[in-house]
């Protein structure tokens, strides 16, 4: 009976202890949760909460880049752009890098650039430059890629000598790795990314001249207007730029289709956009191509380096070229079409419109007229509130948006 007595002051005992043990871990629980989603809602946008450890395993220190470019010698120098230059470099294991030392105009605090740098590194894609991490040390903000072998696209096109071992089969491969690289920036990424500045100088060639497209996702890295539909600062280069861009600051992923087709336009016909001369006349590439285009002379247009100069894929590319480059923003083609015209000589494709900035062609001793005339699209605009940062075909470096998906 004592036994008995004992068991039940043992349970009457436990038994409560045991519920209030149960209540404090529940109600510290709830607590727990609650501060974490107060932490959640007072977190600086800039500061993913998953991601941040993730920092760690991209950045280089000053001194492993240092070393890596000897210093930043001039002779290690790839080029200069306006954001800064880009050195070759070599790691400790062997590893061959490109390294863009940027100019001290970025406005944005460590973490921020960090967690860009982060959501620009996921950006992989065979037709896409691969960067590899950062270095960020004091006042000094580097940006590592991958190196690239052959240089970029206005190396080859626009040299006569290397131009002529351009064929077609290699231009073309050239058109649709772009092509297939400006979709994955437009739709299938897990960003969506419009690049700005997409020209020849963007695009760089690997060992088996695959086209790789440079310069994307820069534009959180330096004080831009984040507008999607438009900015106060306009940077690209003339000739690519839609003219709503250069004209009214007003972009979208109808302005990289514009540069798109320019670029493709001048694979075809291995000259620069702003001047084409034939003969004794000087006329812009796109006037050029869509009068020959009106007049059934396309053909007229196609570099006479190149061995083979007709041909279906050829016509048709400078018919997607013009489509492209349609002065109304609607009739330009998305890049899901783009491709699939690229890849289907099946597909009926639509009769294109007017280009933008169409002129006509001027004589040889009216050159200097008609390069005044390319210059004051940008130049003339000094009355016009989008036209303070607006540079021309000097700046190598592109200004690219990034929107979450």
């Amino acid at each position: 009976k004592k036994s008995n007595t004992s068991r039940t002051v043992i349970i009457a005992v436990s038994v409560p202890t045991a519920v209030f043990v149960l209540l404090i871990i529940f109600v510290c629980v709830i607590l727990r949760k609650r501060r974490t989603k107060r932490e959640a809602e007072t977190r600086p946008l800039c500061e993913p909460v998953d991601e941040i450890e993730s920092v760690e395993s991209l950045q280089y220190s000053f001194e492993t880049i240092r070393i890596a470019t000897d210093n930043f010698s001039e002779t290690n120098k790839l080029g200069q752009g306006g954001f800064g230059a880009v050195y070759k470099g070599r790691l400790s294991n062997g590893q061959d890098i490109a390294v863009k030392r940027l100019s001290r105009g970025s406005g944005q605090g460590d973490l921020e650039f960090k967690n860009e740098i982060i959501l620009v590194a996921k950006l992989q894609h065979r037709n896409l430059v691969r960067l590899l991490g950062f270095g960020l040390e004091g006042n000094e903000r580097l940006l590592v890629y991958e190196f690239v072998q052959n240089a970029s696209l206005d190396h080859f096109i626009f040299d006569p000598t290397k131009r002529a071992n351009l064929d077609w089969d290699r231009r073309y491969k050239i058109i649709r790795g772009v092509a297939r690289g400006l979709l994955y920036l437009h739709e299938d990424s897990r960003l969506r990314i419009i690049h700005r500045d997409l020209k020849a100088s963007n695009i760089l060639l690997d060992e088996e001249m695959n086209a790789k497209i440079s310069d994307f996702g820069m534009a959180k890295l330096f004080i831009v207007d984040q507008t999607q539909d438009e900015t106060s600062r306009i940077v690209g280069t003339y000739g690519y730029m839609a003219p709503e861009y250069a004209m009214h600051g007003q972009f979208s992923v109808k302005s990289d289709i514009f540069s798109l087709g320019v670029l493709l336009l001048e694979i075809v016909t291995g000259q620069r956009n702003n001047c084409f001369r034939h003969g004794e006349h000087v006329e812009h590439l796109l006037s050029y191509a869509w009068r020959n285009w009106t007049e059934g002379t396309a053909s007229n247009i196609v570099d006479p380096l190149m061995r083979v100069r007709s041909g279906s894929d050829i016509m048709r590319s400078i018919h997607i070229g013009l489509l492209c480059v349609q002065k109304n923003i609607a009739d330009r083609p998305t890049m899901n079409a783009i491709v699939l015209m690229l890849s289907s000589n099946s597909l009926s494709l639509p009769v294109p419109s007017e280009p933008a900035f169409f002129m006509h062609s001027t004589t040889g001793s009216d050159l200097s007229l008609a390069s005044d005339f390319n210059s004051s699209r940008v130049t003339d605009q000094s009355d016009h509130p989008n036209s303070e940062s607006i540079k021309g075909s000097i700046n190598e470096d592109s200004i690219t948006e990034v929107y979450p998906r």
